[in-house]
């Protein structure tokens, strides 16, 4: 895999480049407009850490990977709901972290953000809300480990939040 930043003849900074994608595949990547040759590098090295599955990727990247690998299997109503719990309690928090960097430190302070009574207008959410949502976070960093090689898994080190029993509904 040969990395190459330049500088254009408009003084921008451009890479280009061959690497593999995550089906072994060859391909040719090239980008421009780019103000400094660090920018130029940092885009190269993050698209070949998605590209390649690495966990250097951010959280938010393998997310991307994590749908592109689940969704099919799962009916279209149970995927939007799993979808929306992601994008709406995890992602925020996790989005920017490197999946390799992810702490169980991490986990136990985001935890302790969504049990507090202010992230819900007020009110705390559900023991079963709570589980709900951890149990995706979980899915997440386990299919990570399980298939492309994250390690140490943090999730396995965490306590998890809220409850399995439902409480009885009274009408």
């Amino acid at each position: 895999m040969a990395m190459t930043v330049k500088q254009a003849s408009n003084g921008t900074w451009f890479t280009q480049f061959r690497c593999k994608d995550k089906f072994g595949e060859e391909v040719h990547k090239c980008k421009r407009g780019f103000e400094t040759p660090e920018e130029a590098q940092a885009w190269e090295d993050d698209f070949i850490a998605s590209s390649g599955c690495t966990m250097a990727m951010t959280f938010g990247e393998f997310y991307k990977v994590y749908e592109a690998d689940v969704r099919p299997r799962l009916r279209e109503h149970t995927w939007r709901r799993k979808e929306y719990a992601i994008k709406s309690r995890i992602l925020p928090h996790f989005k920017n972290h490197r999946m390799s960097e992810i702490q169980s430190l991490d986990i136990i302070r985001w935890q302790n953000e969504l049990m507090k009574p202010t992230q819900n207008n007020g009110k705390s959410y559900s023991a079963t809300y709570l589980r709900t949502i951890n149990n995706q976070l979980t899915a997440i960093l386990n299919h990570a480990a399980r298939h492309y090689g994250l390690h140490p898994n943090p999730a396995v080190r965490t306590v998890k939040i809220g409850s399995k029993d439902t409480k009885e509904m009274l009408f």
